[in-house]
């Protein structure tokens, strides 16, 4: 399997410019790659501006899944499969809907590169348990692609929010933290979760995982152990092997 799944957050040029030079790396001298945008509600805004800034490279085809005629048959003849971010439970439906989960898994599994961001990387993983979003409409399930053995909460950062105040002071917000509420999932849950920050990426090729991008910083959390903070780029097949 291939996966090249980023957290997201692409505020800055930094953080984008780490993006591409890693995708052009990944997908080499593929052409053209299939893209669902079934994350947002605006399907063709949502190609259009993934097409502006290169999100997939320079001279590359980006196809909307929701231009061809069948979705799933789209799938099984896609060179490159990239699902976007945007909101999980939404995203999730829309692959439930079209019938996609069997198929997309199926497909990487045959060697068939995946990109995720996101919502996106939240879809390869055994669930979307970890994600960050509202239920805004709920899916028949909450399993996902499970196409890596772990669970990743993107846009992850450590530590207590702080609010700006209007004299420009700051005071902390009394919620729950990202660290609590992964602890909450594993007061249920057995499974592994990687907290990657945005401007992080983790890039699967068969066995191995590499920890890399802008930022390349995550922390692992395993049930029953102290969470560890892991920073890249390198390899993380010893910290996190794959099944």
């Amino acid at each position: 399997m291939r996966l090249l799944l980023g957290s997201g957050g692409f505020s800055t040029i930094e953080r984008r410019d780490g993006w591409k030079k890693e995708v052009e790396d990944f997908l080499g001298p593929v052409k053209k790659v299939l893209f669902i945008p079934y994350a947002l509600a605006d399907y063709d805004g949502y190609v259009r501006g993934i097409k502006e800034w290169g999100f997939h490279g320079q001279g590359r085809e980006t196809i909307g899944i929701h231009r061809t005629k069948s979705p799933r048959q789209a799938v099984l003849e896609a060179d490159v499969i990239s699902v976007g971010g945007g909101n999980s439970f939404r995203l999730l439906s829309g692959l439930y809907e079209h019938n996609l989960i069997e198929a997309i898994r199926e497909k990487v599994h045959s060697g068939t590169p995946y990109i995720g961001v996101s919502a996106g990387t939240n879809m390869a993983c055994p669930t979307m348990k970890t994600t960050n979003d509202m239920p805004i409409v709920l899916p028949p399930s909450l399993n996902a692609l499970h196409l890596v053995p772990f669970q990743v909460n993107p846009h992850y950062f450590s530590g207590a929010t702080h609010i700006k105040n209007a004299d420009g002071s700051y005071m902390q917000y009394g919620g729950e933290t990202r660290d609590d509420r992964i602890r909450e999932f594993h007061e249920m849950n057995n499974t592994p979760v990687i907290g990657l920050w945005e401007g992080s990426i983790l890039r699967i090729e068969g066995k191995r995982v590499k920890l890399t991008g802008h930022q390349a910083r995550a922390r692992l959390f395993r049930l029953g152990e102290n969470a560890r903070d892991l920073s890249g780029p390198g390899d993380l097949s010893g910290v996190l092997p794959l099944l």
